[in-house]
């Protein structure tokens, strides 16, 4: 018999999702959802991991659950197909990540190179919440609550997924067989391991206005591709110019198909020819952005048009997340009653122990 395919992803509500998000993730989840490969798909906002680094600012946490469910669906997500749920509204996954702080040790914490680094990033040296230090454990509940067997994510996610692969051998092996060992699903294209912001810097960030959303308007997507970082020595037409750190390019990397040269920029058949051209000298920097500009405006006009359709129906989008809340905890239910049963803590529905405990006192 072949075991069940079962994948779960996700994202922390801290904004509206930008094209990031869609190389790295959503196109993704979209291609996978749609195969036929898997038998069950959650993707979860996760509110509550959201919580640990913005507990005190939840507003923002509330407002942008609506922003990412309306992302979701406009690039594709089918609530018929996959299963969007909130985080928070499972305390399932709550009680699953008290049991299993009791498998891994502090130390082992410590040494979680993407917690090192994120605890770097938002210089919390001095003082780490115990919510956003314990987040890997919660990040195991998530995961095994739903048994997933596959979780898509980028490279830099990968010791967070080895650590749930820790937390599920220790588990089986003190109660027993109960929950699955998941794989991680790595990213096919290089171009889609990390986008880097318009201004060439290694990471998106809002702050620093270096996004281009989904959402965004026309008139914002020329700014910020027109003003794009390229190669600094690139300074006349006829200068050789670097493909290699020039953001315009990576851009093009990840976005770009042969089918939209004919129409935007015949004069070349394909991408490499394009890259040719620019290395030997000869070709502008704008003349390339506003190529880049027409290929991502035929990626994201459609996504952001059919957000708009969504902007219009927000009791529809809630219903959809109550929805896939509720199939969600069905499961997470009956895991954590698995769980209970292994650990020897489900005391009211285990009549053997009852009626054990009955013969022990009956002729006493």
């Amino acid at each position: 018999m072949t075991p069940t395919k079962i994948i779960l992803t996700g994202d922390r509500p801290t904004g509206r999702l930008h094209v990031g998000h869609y190389v790295g993730s959503l196109r993704n989840r979209v291609e996978l959802q749609n195969s036929g490969e898997y038998e069950k798909i959650f993707i979860m906002i996760a509110d509550a991991q959201a919580l640990t680094d913005n507990a005190e600012n939840p507003e923002k946490v509330r407002q942008n659950i609506v922003e990412v469910a309306m992302d979701y669906l406009a690039v594709g997500i089918d609530p018929e197909k996959s299963n969007i749920l909130i985080q928070s509204q499972l305390p399932e996954l709550t009680e699953l990540t008290f049991y299993y702080m009791n498998l891994v040790t502090v130390s082992r914490l410590q040494r979680n190179p993407t917690v090192k680094s994120e605890i770097q990033m938002r210089n919390f040296e001095a003082s780490i919440p115990v919510g956003f230090f314990c987040y890997p454990i919660s990040q195991a509940s998530d995961i095994t609550a739903f048994k997933a067997t596959t979780v898509p994510v980028g490279e830099d996610q990968e010791p967070m997924l080895e650590q749930t692969r820790e937390i599920v051998r220790k588990f089986n092996s003190v109660y027993g067989d109960t929950l699955v060992e998941p794989e991680i699903l790595l990213p096919s294209s290089t171009a889609c391991l990390r986008l880097p912001g318009t201004d060439g810097k290694a990471k998106m960030s809002k702050s620093l206005g270096n996004c281009i959303y989904l959402s965004e308007t026309e008139e914002d997507i020329k700014k910020k591709v027109m003003s794009m970082f390229t190669d600094p020595d690139h300074l006349k037409v006829s200068d050789p110019g670097k493909i290699e750190g020039n953001t315009v390019f990576t851009y093009l990397d990840a976005f770009c198909r042969d089918e939209f040269f004919p129409e935007y920029c015949p004069d070349y058949k394909n991408l490499d020819e394009m890259k040719e051209h620019y290395k030997r000298g000869g070709l502008g920097d704008v003349k390339v952005k506003k190529f880049l500009l027409n290929v991502m405006l035929e990626t994201i006009n459609p996504i952001r048009n059919k957000r708009r359709e969504f902007e219009k129906d927000i009791p529809y989008v809630y219903e959809v997340l109550k929805k896939g809340t509720e199939k969600a905890r069905e499961t997470a239910a009956k895991t954590l009653s698995e769980v209970k049963a292994a650990m020897k803590i489900d005391y009211f529905e285990d009549q053997a122990l009852i009626k054990e405990q009955s013969e022990k006192y009956k002729d006493a």
